[in-house]
């Protein structure tokens, strides 16, 4: 009984203390609570539009400069050149830039390693298997900004190259008309729309603020990777090199892209009848086969029998 009664008061005791750091421990955190209110409520100005920042500009601003900083680690030293390029052929589009390109390729390379190696673990496979996966998985997130930045640019210049002829066409009639190439270029800058008029604003803008014709003309076709807008502008530097009257120029230039575009679609109607073929032997003729000749066989069947 006297041990129990021991036991009894050294339990009691023990929880008497445990109750009272407890409360004592919640009236620390609160008192922590109430001076950190204070603090902030006391604290300059500046700091205060330092915490009102967004989390984004906070949190993952930074880290995106962390990865655009190892990003450049890894890539070579010519890729930030070649992001431009291919930036420039997609027409730039809105808050893409070199920077964010290699912080992507940073990120897609974490994100789909670690999905990947995560999911591979979870299966019954070899660890070499699973290495192999897991590093292709990575590798695939490396790439996947530039997948989708040239899949941008070949939208780009496919809508350019269906509306060249008719550019050109405006602005041969345009010239013409008595208007120089300047006005004729911002007349179709104006009256169409699509990334084409986007190129042709973006050259009347360089030769405004004092940028020659001809470098002006050679920087257009250096930001595309377009034969027939390469061609115009090669064959507009030449004329303004060599005295030739601009409105002829846009008159053979024209007639070239027209001649061009009716041949292309000559081309992919050509293409139909042997995109048509693959289909055709293996879907239509055997669904053919099974309709015309499965009641014959069956009844041939049932003959035989």
């Amino acid at each position: 009984m006297l041990y129990l009664g021991a036991l009894l008061l050294f339990l009691a005791m023990a929880l008497s203390l445990s109750i009272i750091g407890v409360a004592t421990k919640e009236r620390r955190g609160v008192a922590r609570s109430v001076a950190a209110i204070q603090a902030m409520d006391s604290a300059p100005v500046e700091m205060k539009a330092e915490l009102e920042r967004p989390f984004a500009e906070r949190v993952i601003a930074p880290l995106g400069e962390q990865a655009v900083g190892l990003g450049r680690k890894l890539v070579r030293a010519d890729t930030a050149k070649k992001i431009q390029h291919r930036l420039d052929i997609a027409g730039n589009p809105p808050e893409w830039d070199v920077n964010r390109i290699i912080g992507l390729k940073v990120i897609g390379m974490a994100v789909f390693a670690c999905a990947g190696g995560l999911y591979l673990l979870s299966m019954d496979m070899p660890f070499i298997r699973v290495v192999g996966l897991t590093v292709a998985a990575g590798a695939f997130g490396y790439v996947l900004p530039n997948i989708l930045l040239y899949n941008a640019g070949q939208k780009r210049e496919t809508q350019m190259q269906q509306a060249l002829p008719d550019a050109l066409d405006l602005l041969t009639v345009s010239v013409e008309a008595g208007l120089g190439f300047d006005a004729a270029v911002g007349r179709v800058a104006r009256n169409t729309d699509g990334p084409l008029a986007m190129e042709f604003n973006r050259l009347l803008q360089e030769m405004q603020i004092g940028t020659g014709r001809t470098d002006a003309m050679r920087a257009m076709a250096a930001r595309s990777t377009l034969p027939d807008l390469k061609s115009f502008c090669l064959a507009m530097v030449q004329a303004d090199a060599l005295g030739i009257p601009i409105g002829r120029v846009l008159r053979v230039q024209s007639q070239e892209m027209r001649t061009k575009r009716r041949q292309r679609a000559e081309e992919k109607a050509q293409q139909v009848p042997v995109r048509i073929m693959i289909p055709l032997v293996l879907f239509i003729l055997p669904c053919l086969f099974i309709v015309i000749l499965g009641p014959a066989g069956i009844s041939i069947v049932e003959n035989l029998g």
